[in-house]
C-alpha cells in the first residue's frame, strides 16, 4: 500500500504522506494555478502535473525530487495542418442544423487531461490525453511530445484531415467538458497500458468509445461490442459511447472496468466483449470515477450519482459502492461519510484505490480515505480547495 497522495486540485498540486498513522499535507505546489491532473511515474518516481491555467494555457510541469521542486517540460503542441470535424450541442437548434455542410477547425490544445506511464522496457514513455481528442506521446521522458496521427487521423474520426476533407463518417462527439473552453469537442480521459506489454493500451473518448493499439500506436481498433448507449437510436451501436473512466486490474489485466454515462460495464477478455452490470437498486449505476483492485479481478469501488439530469449524491449523503464478484452484486458503504446536506461530487479521476485503502477526493474541497476496502471512512482534509484528481503515489 502507497503511503502518499497526490492530488490535482484547482489551486495547485497537494502532496499528503501517512506518517506514525497520520496523513499530513505538505504546502500546496503551484499556488493558485489550476491543476487538472497529477500522477507519479512508477518507473523513475518522477512527479507530473498537468497544469490548466486560465491566463497562460495547459502545460506539463514535473519534479524529479519527490515534490521539492517542479520544473517546466516541455509544450504540448498541435501541430499545424491538425484539424477535426466541428460538432454540434445536440440542442434542437443544433439538430436543424444538422444537415449543414461538414466544417473544420484547427487543433489547439485545450487541456491535458490524463497521463498513462509505459512499462519499465519503454522508459521515458507517457502517453497524454488531450481536448480537443488527440494523443501525444513522449518517449524522451518530456523533453518532446509528439501528436500520435494513426489515432487522430482514425477513419472513425473522418479520416486523414491533413490530407485534406473527410473520408469517412465522423463517429467522434463532443464533451461538455471542452465547453469550459468554448468548444464541444472530444476529450481522451483515460489512457490504461497493459502492464505486459507496453505496446498494448488503450484510450477511453469521451464521446466516442474505447481505442486499444497493439502496435504501440501504430494502428487503432475499437473495443466496444457489448456496450450499450441507452440515447442512441441503436443503443448497440459501435460508436457515440461516453466511458466516464476507464481502468483495469494490474495483476489481470484482461479485465477491463468503465464508468459510462450510461451505467457500469466490465470486461474479462480485454475488451474484447463488455457486459453492463449496473445495479440501480442498490445505487450502483450512474457516476463519473471508477477503481480497479491491485491483484483481486473481481473488486472495483465507484461513488453513484442519483442521475445524469440529477448529479446529486444518493439520499443526500455520500456512499460509495464495491463489488467483490465482478459486478455481479454491490455493496454500498457510508459509515463515515456526510449523510445530510452534503453536495460533494467527484470527477472521473478522484478515486483511487492502493491495496486495502481507496481514497476520493470531491468538488467541494474535502478527502476522504478508507483502510478497509471502502467499508468505513474518515475525513482526512476538508477546506482544501475543488479536487480533480486522487492518486496514490
Amino acid at each position: 500500500m502507497s503511503d502518499q497522495l497526490l492530488l490535482a486540485t484547482k489551486k495547485g498540486t497537494l502532496i499528503i504522506d501517512r506518517k506514525s498513522g497520520r496523513w499530513t499535507l505538505r504546502p500546496i505546489a503551484q499556488p493558485g494555478m489550476a491543476v487538472s491532473y497529477a500522477a507519479r511515474d512508477p518507473r523513475d518516481g518522477t512527479l507530473w502535473a498537468c497544469m490548466d491555467n486560465a491566463h497562460w494555457g495547459p502545460a506539463l510541469m514535473r519534479s524529479r525530487d519527490g515534490g521539492a521542486t517542479w520544473q517546466d517540460a516541455s509544450r504540448v503542441v498541435y501541430p499545424k495542418g491538425a484539424r477535426y470535424i466541428e460538432q454540434l450541442i445536440p440542442d434542437p437548434k443544433a439538430m436543424e442544423d444538422a444537415g449543414k455542410p461538414i466544417a473544420y477547425k484547427q487543433a489547439a490544445l485545450m487541456k491535458i487531461w490524463s497521463l498513462g506511464f509505459a512499462g519499465k522496457d519503454q522508459p521515458g514513455v507517457i502517453h497524454a490525453g488531450t481536448l480537443p481528442g488527440g494523443l501525444f506521446t513522449t518517449r524522451d521522458g518530456g523533453e518532446s511530445w509528439e501528436l500520435n496521427r494513426p489515432l487522430w487521423n482514425h477513419e472513425s474520426r473522418g479520416g486523414d484531415l491533413f490530407a485534406g476533407g473527410a473520408t469517412s463518417k465522423n463517429q467522434w462527439g463532443g464533451t461538455p467538458a471542452a465547453m469550459a473552453y468554448g468548444e464541444f469537442a472530444p476529450g481522451i480521459h483515460s489512457v490504461v497500458v497493459d502492464p505486459r506489454d507496453s505496446d498494448h493500451f488503450y484510450v477511453a473518448i469521451s464521446c466516442a468509445g474505447v481505442l486499444e493499439t497493439r502496435d504501440g500506436g501504430k494502428s487503432w481498433a475499437g473495443c466496444n461490442r457489448g456496450m450499450l448507449n441507452d440515447y442512441l437510436p441503436n443503443p448497440e451501436a459501435e460508436w457515440g459511447h461516453d466511458p466516464h473512466l476507464v481502468t483495469l486490474c494490474p495483476s489481470r489485466p484482461d479485465r477491463l472496468w468503465q464508468q459510462n454515462h450510461t451505467g457500469i460495464f466490465t470486461s474479462e477478455d480485454g475488451a474484447r466483449s463488455w457486459k453492463r452490470v449496473s445495479q440501480k437498486d442498490v445505487g450502483a449505476h450512474f457516476g463519473f470515477p471508477i477503481a480497479a483492485d491491485d491483484k483481486d479481478p473481481g473488486t472495483a469501488w465507484v461513488v453513484p450519482l442519483r442521475s445524469d439530469q440529477e448529479r446529486m449524491n444518493l439520499g443526500d449523503g455520500l456512499s460509495v459502492a464495491r463489488t467483490s464478484d465482478g459486478g455481479a452484486s454491490w455493496q454500498s458503504f457510508r459509515e463515515g461519510l456526510p449523510q445530510e446536506n452534503c453536495y460533494d461530487v467527484i470527477y472521473r479521476h478522484a478515486l483511487d484505490a492502493s491495496g486495502d485503502r481507496v481514497c476520493f477526493g470531491t468538488t467541494t474541497g474535502n478527502l476522504y480515505i478508507s483502510e478497509d476496502r471502502g467499508e468505513t471512512w474518515r475525513c482526512i482534509g476538508n477546506n482544501l480547495p475543488p479536487i480533480h484528481s486522487v492518486r496514490f503515489a
